[in-house]
């Protein structure tokens, strides 16, 4: 396997680094992958710029910080405008629709996904957005099994959120398969 360098990107309060977190958990611990995750976020917690970078290889990962994804995630309009170009040629862009307006000049294979209102209108819950978007990236990438962020997710969340952020995962799956 080539290593996959990811970067997810979004706003604080998107759950944009727990989402990462619970990824590279994933490969980890279900998958019998390498990975690294490293994060960056603005001075507020809730409303800046948040970047996790994420690493997922089957060998040694000798260095944590991503300089051209291979898959680059952006669910606020500042993400894409502050990332688009950083997406290694051929990449994978993968956007919300509602928060973000693609332009067509990026070398790389695009899509933008209903997200954030799909979520919303589903399960009346738009904190779950950021496990939508876990479960779109698991379906377009196949690096990690859903069964496996499941499992991540039961670890790390508590379990009075752990249903709606499930559901929410299923959600991405479906989406990013055509079935929704």
């Amino acid at each position: 396997m080539e290593k996959c360098r990811i970067v997810f990107s979004g706003s604080g309060g998107q759950g944009v680094i727990s989402a990462a977190i619970i990824f590279a958990e994933a490969c980890v611990l279900f998958e019998n992958l390498n990975a690294v995750q490293s994060q960056v976020y603005g001075p507020a917690a809730r409303g800046g710029a948040a970047r996790s970078d994420i690493i997922v290889s089957d060998s040694q990962i000798n260095f944590p910080r991503v300089i051209q994804p291979n898959l680059l995630v952006c669910l606020t309009q500042e993400a894409y405008n502050n990332y688009y170009n950083i997406l290694r040629p051929g990449g994978l862009l993968v956007t919300d629709d509602y928060y973000v307006k693609t332009q067509k000049h990026v070398d790389a294979r695009q899509i933008e996904l209903p997200m954030y209102k799909t979520v919303l209108e589903v399960t009346g819950e738009k904190l779950a957005f950021n496990m939508c978007m876990l479960g779109a990236v698991s379906e377009l990438t196949q690096l990690v099994k859903v069964k496996s962020l499941e499992k991540s997710i039961q670890a790390r969340l508590p379990s009075h959120a752990q249903g709606i952020n499930k559901k929410a995962l299923e959600i991405g799956f479906d989406m990013a398969k055509g079935k929704i």
